[in-house]
C-alpha cells in the first residue's frame, strides 16, 4: 500500500515538473521593447511636426508592432524634463535608441514625412533593422 501511494505521488510530482518545465519555455524572456522610438517636439506645432509623428507612429506599428515602442516626448512639459536630459535634446528630434546607441532621423522625417510617406517608412525600418540586428 505505501509503495503503491509511492508510486503515485512520484508520477504526481514528475508530471508536474514537466508541465512547469514547459511552461518557462513559452513564456518571453522580456516583454520590454530592445528599441524605443522618441520624437520630441514642442506644444506648438506645424504641420509637418505633427506628420512626422504620426508617420512615424504608424510606420512603426505596422512594420514591428509591439516589438519597436513609440513615444512622444513634449518638451514643454516638466515631467519630461528628465528624459529629455537623458536623451539630450532640446528641440523637435525624432531618435531611434536601443541602450546607448542613438540614431537620429530628424531630417529625413521632415523631408519626408509629408512629401513622401514612403520614403519615409523605408528610412525607418532600414534604421530601425540595423539595431535589431
Amino acid at each position: 500500500m505505501i509503495a503503491k501511494f509511492r508510486l503515485i505521488v512520484a508520477i504526481f510530482v514528475l508530471s508536474s515538473m514537466a508541465t512547469l518545465a514547459q511552461t518557462k519555455k513559452t513564456v518571453p524572456a522580456t516583454s520590454t521593447p530592445i528599441v524605443q522610438v522618441y520624437y520630441s517636439h514642442f506644444s506648438a506645432r506645424c504641420v509637418t511636426c505633427k506628420a512626422v509623428e504620426a508617420e512615424a507612429k504608424k510606420d512603426l506599428a505596422e512594420l514591428y508592432g509591439n516589438k519597436v515602442s513609440f513615444q512622444s516626448l513634449n518638451l514643454d512639459e516638466a515631467s519630461n524634463e528628465a528624459l529629455a536630459k537623458k536623451l539630450d535634446v532640446s528641440t523637435q528630434a525624432l531618435l531611434i535608441v536601443k541602450g546607448t546607441k542613438q540614431v537620429n532621423i530628424t531630417n529625413e522625417g521632415f523631408m519626408y514625412a509629408r512629401a513622401n510617406p514612403a520614403k519615409f517608412k523605408a528610412v525607418i525600418k532600414a534604421k530601425v533593422d540595423e539595431l535589431l540586428k
